[in-house]
């Protein structure tokens, strides 16, 4: 009994050492934590990046289409078989080269039948404006003149003699008849004259008409035969035969037989907004008909795989008025082409500076927020404290906004760490580390080929 409470007072007295040591190690954990709890936390570190101040080109861009001018359908003039097609279907082809030819026979035959007719109208003229009837005429009426002179005479002889009884009177009225029918046949011979005269003007009018209509059925017949021989009118690219060589063309109208593009220069059609074009319109400099002059703008064309087309282009055409209806003007630009790589009905889009604003404020764009429908950004003071600051933002330049109202150059916003922080926090402020250039994609390895397996024995 006495060795067994003995051992119970060893073991109270181990638990009573083992519930002190207890306690005091959980004062010191809480005196620990006190302590830690009183001192200050360290600031937030934040990235910062500067509000910049530089001139910006304001860049738009455009859906356009590609256009070939002139674009023009080569169609048959004249009805007949087409007998050759002389060109390669897509090739290019110069201002004219002929393209195609047509059966010229019949054409050929109607010229010389227009000749002959034209011959044959020139020797009626000639006959016509022969004046030996007419001179005739009036050979005869001289003649009529004369006598009827002669007849006055002799009534003037007579008369007196008459009256003085030296002649019989029957001789005084045979003078004055004669006299009578002398004047009678000058007037006869006037109006002959006249109708001669007539005559010989209506036949030569006639004769000249001939000769005018067989000159003109000449010309008529002489294009038709050079209508046989289709050329291109312009220097281009030439489409797909329409017609294959064989057909009848031309007999009902005039039947499509190809469509010919100039694509150098290659044009591209594009609207741009009114307001766009207000600044567009004190750059670019146009003439009294609105075409744009050597010294406009210059202007990208991205071809539809994204590529820059190398060569730049230059405002063309600017339309006379805005659309009412979408509030635009048609616009179209000309750029060099001497690869002919652009073809006509490509899309594509034109890109191009409309403004040049100097002395701009930027701002990160990931330094933007929204708060209730309005831009903000956290500003970093000198005294490293955080400022919440409402701004007007305008134009986007690559990854920045053109800030208009709220922030000045030089100052710091905040571009990472928004959402650890709020206004009049202390913070650690660093500088963004500046972008690095984007390396070109490395040239994919080439595959390797698997080695050959040895065969099995078998």
């Amino acid at each position: 009994m006495r060795h067994h409470s003995r051992l119970e007072i060893q073991r109270r007295y181990a638990a009573w050492i083992l519930g002190f040591l207890l306690l005091t190690s959980t004062v010191a954990c809480d005196r620990g934590k006190s302590d830690k709890a009183t001192a200050p936390p360290p600031p937030t570190t934040v990235i910062v990046a500067d509000v910049v101040q530089r001139a910006v080109p304001i860049v738009r861009e455009y859906t356009a289409r590609t256009e070939g001018v002139p674009t023009i359908e080569i169609r048959a003039r004249v009805a007949g078989v087409l007998e050759e097609v002389l060109f390669k279907e897509g090739s290019e082809v110069k201002e004219g080269q002929t393209l195609f030819v047509i059966q010229r026979e019949e054409y050929a035959a109607a010229l010389e039948s227009a000749r002959a007719q034209l011959a044959k109208a020139q020797a009626d003229l000639t006959r016509a404006r022969d004046t030996s009837v007419v001179d005739r005429y009036r050979a005869t009426l001289n003649q009529r003149k004369a006598d009827h002179g002669k007849s006055q005479q002799d009534v003037n002889r007579y008369r007196p003699l008459a009256e003085a009884r030296a002649i019989p009177q029957q001789d005084l009225d045979t003078a004055l008849s004669q006299e009578k029918v002398t004047a009678a046949g000058v007037a006869a011979a006037e109006a002959e004259l006249k109708d001669a005269e007539l005559a010989q003007r209506t036949q030569v009018q006639l004769a000249e008409a001939a000769v005018s209509s067989a000159r003109a059925a000449i010309i008529q017949a002489q294009l038709n035969v050079d209508y046989t021989t289709v050329k291109s009118p312009v220097t281009g690219v030439v489409g797909k035969v329409q017609v294959d060589r064989g057909n009848l063309v031309g007999k009902a109208d005039p039947t499509l037989l190809a469509t010919v593009s100039a694509i150098d220069p290659i044009y591209a059609d594009f609207s741009i907004a009114e307001v766009d074009y207000l600044k567009f319109a004190s750059r670019a400099r146009l003439d009294e008909s609105g075409r744009a002059q050597a010294t406009g703008a210059a202007l990208s064309l991205l071809l539809a795989d994204g590529t820059e087309f190398p060569h730049k282009g230059r405002i063309a055409f600017v339309d006379r008025a805005v659309d009412i209806k979408t509030g635009t003007m048609n616009v179209r630009a000309a750029f060099p082409n001497p690869q002919k790589i652009p073809r006509p009905g490509q899309f594509a889009r034109v890109r191009g500076v409309v403004e040049e604003r100097p002395a701009t404020v930027l701002v990160p764009q990931r330094a933007v927020m929204d708060q209730q429908g309005a831009k903000v950004v956290f500003v970093v003071g000198a005294d490293e404290k955080v400022v919440l600051r409402p701004v007007t933002l305008d134009e986007r330049i690559d990854d920045s906004s053109i800030v208009t109202k709220g922030l000045a150059a030089g100052e710091r916003v905040m571009v990472e760490g928004m959402q650890k922080v709020r206004p009049g926090m202390q913070v650690k402020a660093e500088r963004a580390p500046a972008a690095k250039p984007t390396a070109p994609p490395a040239a994919p390895a080439p595959a390797k080929s698997a080695p050959a397996k040895p065969p099995s024995g078998g």
